[in-house]
């Protein structure tokens, strides 16, 4: 056995400053599907990485991100998502286009207004999913991930939100492994065959996958972690996809989302019921990873251990996050 990263780590607000610094701040981060933003002058904001974020799609149909920061005081410039050709900030209306040039602000001279536009955001897509980047000079992720279908075709279905009272990187690490799934998590363990001879781990270039089959038949499941903390979620069975970012909203407390999207021909019930199959394996993940970080807060042991074979995607994951560290 191996030993795991300092458990200070995981509770330590100095170490999640320079995780949001060296990490979150240079990474791509998912934000949604094109689907957001329909053909014409469209919008939506959100949040992710600790970064806010507006997308647009212009008149020409050009998609852009910002930086979601009036560049007078600060104030958010966006909230939601509609149709508009404007984004007009509620605290002095200073107003930007969907280009992200200012247009107008009351009382200035017109001259000024060429001078200040939003801080443009890197924007990329894999498909029709989304992803922003702060640093200018990030290279694309260029993901070239195995699925059993192709995922443009995949129509979207619903967001779920969700916190966890932990680490983000506990949370990052239960996810690596299913090493806890015969015991934790019986429901996916009579769905998918957990034994380590039936279900792969395979890390390479920033992405730690899982792939494994049903017990009964030929199909075939796959949960791909993206770095630093993006999940890509397939079940066996029907054309199915889920996605979505975990981000640190302090030492403690982790934040995210999924957003869910199923084959043109899966009825809403059949989609409705693997969600909620989804969300019993995430509450019976909560009690865990909510249970270590109890564990790991108590600071009586400095490190934990972790099994050469059966959590060797964790030992991966740790060593990426050891070197933005130090």
């Amino acid at each position: 056995m191996s030993e795991s990263n300092p458990w200070a780590w995981y509770s330590d607000p100095e170490v999640l400053r320079l995780e949001r610094d060296r990490i979150f701040r240079s990474a791509w981060h998912y934000v949604g599907h094109a689907g957001r933003l329909p053909e014409g002058p469209s919008y939506f904001a959100c949040e992710t990485g600790g970064i806010p974020v507006v997308v647009t799609r212009d008149v020409d149909g050009r998609l852009r991100a910002f930086l979601n920061v009036c560049r007078h005081r600060g104030a958010g410039v966006a909230s939601g998502e509609g149709r508009r050709e404007t984004l007009q900030c509620p605290y002095h209306a200073w107003t930007y286009g969907l280009d992200g040039r200012l247009r107008s602000a009351p009382r200035s001279a017109e001259d000024d207004l060429d001078e200040v536009a939003l801080v443009p955001l890197r924007l990329e897509s894999w498909g029709q999913f989304l992803f922003v980047n702060a640093d200018p000079d990030a290279p694309w992720l260029e993901l070239e991930l195995k699925l059993p279908f192709d995922p443009s075709e995949l129509v979207f279905s619903e967001r779920v939100d969700y916190s966890l009272a932990a680490n983000w990187k506990v949370a990052v690490e239960n996810y690596l492994e299913c090493y806890h799934c015969p015991v934790a998590h019986p429901g996916f363990s009579r769905l998918v065959d957990v034994d380590p001879d039936a279900y792969a781990l395979v890390g390479a270039n920033d992405v730690w996958s899982q792939y494994g089959r049903a017990r009964e038949g030929d199909r075939r499941c796959v949960f791909h972690l993206v770095w630093p903390g993006l999940k890509i979620n397939v079940y066996p069975g029907f054309a199915n996809l889920s996605i979505g970012p975990v981000w640190p909203e302090s030492p403690e407390r982790t934040v995210g989302f999924l957003d869910y999207f199923f084959g043109a021909d899966v009825d809403a019930r059949t989609a409705q019921e693997l969600i909620e199959f989804d969300d019993q394996v995430g509450r019976e993940d909560t009690a865990l990873v909510e249970s270590v970080q109890r564990g790991v807060r108590s600071g009586l042991v400095e490190h934990g251990r972790l099994l050469p074979e059966s959590e060797r995607l964790i030992a991966g994951f740790q060593r990426k996050v050891a070197e933005a560290l130090t």
